[in-house]
């Protein structure tokens, strides 16, 4: 995993980058069907990048339009039959993507070596380029940190275990501008080969218009929470949830929990069983802490 920072971000080496984000888009990019993942910073990483859904229920109204923007730019390349997430759960570990570079928004949307509903996509200032998404078959609860993070090795240990690959809606290969170098798609590499006029090729329907609105207005309700986090974006500020831990998760994050829950509670009482039963019952807020390069807790 590359060392990486920018805008603001801690700069480190990742070991098993994470990255909290608002639903729907957080499911949404685990099922293959957002390929992008807008930010205002680039990706500090290239490789597998983990998604972690931040706490905030999402609205009906906001996936709705979310919805309907991805049916609008699946149809401009001719694709109809999406399969969308059934639910979207909230504080919890939902799979991962590959981030294989990052380019510009104006890069991005004119290079036709990409799909135009690709292209589309291109809706902030830094795209990161996502492929080969995987999902768990049992997502778990966890809390999240603002930016990318390092995942716990046990937490990795028992989520790797648990992944299956998606079927997605259209396959993307991103090319990389050197096919030596897998770093090299970084803002700027393309810009040399993009055609600045090649967005007006693409046709924007009525229908097409009013679902990029609709996906535009739906991001800005993070907005103002956005400006006074400058770095981050539109859904990048996804607040710090800590949860119990439930017996379907993986065993090994169970264990995690009941050991931090029985030494939190250790003189709270003086039987061994009244202390079993309170370690059951309430876990440890700390069970779970940041990398210690990581952003700090929302």
């Amino acid at each position: 995993m590359r060392r990486g920072g920018g805008g603001g971000h801690s700069s480190g080496n990742y070991r098993n980058p994470c990255l909290t984000m608002h639903q729907p888009w957080a499911s949404l990019l685990v099922y293959g069907i957002k390929r992008i993942e807008g930010r205002s910073w680039p990706a500090p990483i290239t490789g597998r990048l983990w998604i972690h859904a931040a706490g905030k229920v999402p609205e009906e109204a906001t996936i709705k339009a979310m919805v309907a923007f991805y049916r609008e730019i699946y149809a401009v390349d001719g694709i109809t039959d999406i399969k969308f997430p059934e639910h979207y759960p909230i504080s919890r570990l939902l799979g991962c993507v590959e981030v294989v570079g990052c380019v510009r928004r104006e890069e991005l949307a004119g290079w036709e070596m990409v799909p135009q509903g690709v292209r589309l996509e291109a809706q902030t200032d830094m795209c990161w380029l996502c492929e080969q998404p995987q999902k768990l078959l049992i997502p778990f609860e966890m809390r999240g940190y603002q930016g990318v993070f390092n995942l716990e090795k046990k937490i990795y240990e028992g989520a790797i275990r648990g992944l299956t690959p998606v079927e997605v809606p259209l396959p993307v290969k991103f090319p990389l501008p050197n096919p030596q170098d897998p770093f090299s798609l970084k803002p700027g590499s393309i810009s040399a080969n993009v055609d600045q006029s090649i967005t007006s090729e693409v046709e924007r329907s009525s229908s097409l218009n009013a679902a990029i609105a609709g996906a535009q207005a739906a991001a800005t309700q993070f907005s103002k929470k956005a400006q006074s986090l400058p770095t981050t974006s539109l859904n990048d500020t996804a607040k710090s949830v800590t949860v119990p831990i439930k017996s379907e998760s993986f065993e090994v994050i169970k264990a995690m929990s009941t050991h931090s829950s029985e030494s939190s509670n250790e003189g709270s009482r003086t039987s061994n069983d009244k202390n079993q039963i309170r370690s059951r019952d309430q876990p440890a807020s700390g069970a779970f802490r940041p990398h210690p390069g990581a952003p700090s807790k929302v």
